[in-house]
């Protein structure tokens, strides 16, 4: 069977520090933090109160007015990182077989705000005062829907809902696809909306959360000593990825190359990681080896990196296992230190950064990185970006429920017929 190479060829981004790539990369390299007080809710009776919301952010740039009254806020960064990255890729749709056309775009919890509004509806003004539109507004697949609708995209569609893997999930199976023949073109990523109460006051029982109410953009301090929880953040991040042909045929630009794709399971606990990080170790070595490459090859690695005490010294471990001795060679950074975790959206935007690395040759810094952690003794790039020659990466994401995804981006490089 012939596989075909697979290339990134635009992207788009809505997050906590920006609303578009280049405002997004700007502030990712020089460090700036998007964390700060809640503004969405009242958190008076809440331990946490601090957040890395999407600000500026209107709908009504991407979409009519009566349409954008019918998705959730995740949908609306969907569809706005999806035009973006079409529009980054210089696609033509009048230009493209729909048919061969397709997106996966996941989410690990979906439209949140539309369930909170909507069940405070019934319990205040009965069931038939909740909305015709609650239930396509709410479910996890909708972004991809919606995505699809908008674009006349015919061709494989679906969603990984696989907690904080699914982006990249969803951009590793858009790959496989891509690889094997079935579309030509995909739009890729994950998008997340879950800054609301419900929300907080579930992981704020769990105790994931950052308690540092008072020093918002120091509470994200991924493989740090004090690192006391992760912040919750929102956005989206949607790729334009293609089979090399397509994409030469037309003329594109290329940004990377997609190489690699790994994906395992710790089957160990709904939320803790394996303590021997043989999950994400596995997921990466899957990774540079469907990539033909060898552990020594990979350059930098975009972790997970969550700012939580358990998943920080277990991806170092993994890292370890993964790579051996190269660990201490490799360059290791967090983006979530400045744009808070994303959730299902994590993978999609850390895959655009990863992509954006690649082609810029700087690494993004893990900012807050003040007290050493002997648990944590890899090159995390603190506090500030680094020039450096990237040739091959790899961007983790590790899910509650012991899903892990790796996915292996390369600078592109012409290879002669």
């Amino acid at each position: 069977m012939t596989k075909n190479r697979v290339v990134i060829t635009g992207l788009g981004v809505i997050t906590p520090i920006g609303n578009n790539v280049s405002t997004f990369w700007n502030h990712l390299i020089s460090g700036k933090s998007g964390v700060g007080q809640i503004t969405a809710f009242d958190t008076t009776d809440f331990p946490v109160r601090i957040a890395a919301e999407v600000t500026d952010f209107d709908p009504l740039n991407y979409i009519e007015k009566k349409e954008a009254r019918k998705m959730d806020r995740n949908v609306q960064f969907a569809v706005a990182a999806a035009q973006q990255a079409i529009k980054d890729a210089g696609l033509e749709l009048n230009q493209i077989d729909p048919e061969r056309f397709g997106v996966y775009i996941g989410s690990g919890i979906g439209g949140l705000n539309t369930y909170e509004e909507q069940f405070k509806v019934l319990l205040n003004r009965g069931p038939r005062r909740v909305s015709p539109f609650t239930i396509p507004m709410m479910i996890t697949n909708m972004a991809a829907g919606q995505v699809s609708i908008r674009f006349g995209a015919k061709g494989p569609n679906s969603t990984s809902v696989t907690a904080c893997a699914s982006g990249t999930h969803c951009i590793g199976d858009a790959f496989r696809l891509l690889k094997y023949g079935d579309a030509d073109v995909m739009l890729a990523g994950g998008t997340e909306a879950t800054i609301t109460p419900f929300a907080f006051a579930g992981f704020s029982s769990m105790g994931a959360l950052s308690t540092q109410n008072d020093n918002p953009t120091k509470a994200s301090r991924p493989f740090d000593r004090e690192r006391d929880g992760f912040v919750m953040g929102e956005g989206a991040g949607v790729l334009v990825l293609e089979t090399l042909d397509h994409a030469l045929k037309r003329g594109a630009n290329i940004i990377a190359e997609i190489a690699g794709y790994g994906m395992t399971a710790d089957a160990y606990h709904l939320t803790s990681p394996d303590p021997t990080g043989d999950g994400p170790a596995r997921s990466m070595k899957k990774a540079y080896e469907e990539a033909g490459l060898n552990a020594t090859d990979v350059d930098y690695i975009n972790a997970h990196g969550t700012s939580t005490q358990l998943n920080e010294k277990y991806e170092t471990l993994a890292i370890k296992r993964a790579f051996g001795e190269h660990a201490y060679q490799l360059a290791v950074s967090s983006n979530k230190s400045m744009i808070g975790h994303l959730l299902g959206a994590a993978g999609g935007v850390e895959a655009v950064a990863t992509a954006l690395t690649l082609k810029h040759q700087i690494i993004p810094p893990t900012i807050n990185y003040e007290n050493p952690d002997p648990d944590c003794d890899l090159d995390y790039v603190p506090n500030e970006a680094r020039k450096a020659c990237v040739r091959t990466a790899i961007s983790n994401s590790l899910g509650f429920g012991g899903h892990n995804a790796s996915i292996l981006l390369k600078a592109y490089e012409e290879v002669s017929q």
